[in-house]
């Protein structure tokens, strides 16, 4: 059975840079001088390793924003 890489959409029109996926996803972003998401390989919808994908899935949930999307 192949593995399914999520990837996780930012909609930038309602992020405020409150830097929660940052801090669930540390693997994935660091943030920039503003507490803005940037994904480390410098990717817009940058992949979740499959380690991750439970804290990518509570980042959807959590984010106060509704920011973030999984897509498969």
């Amino acid at each position: 059975m192949a593995t399914v890489t999520q990837r996780l959409h930012i909609d930038w029109t309602r992020c405020d840079g409150r830097g929660l996926c940052a801090e669930l996803l540390p693997d994935v972003f660091t943030r920039d001088d503003w507490g803005y998401p940037l994904a480390h390989k410098g990717s817009r919808e940058p992949a979740i390793p499959p380690e991750s994908a439970k804290y990518a899935r509570a980042a959807v949930k959590r984010c106060p924003r509704t920011a973030l999307r999984l897509l498969d």
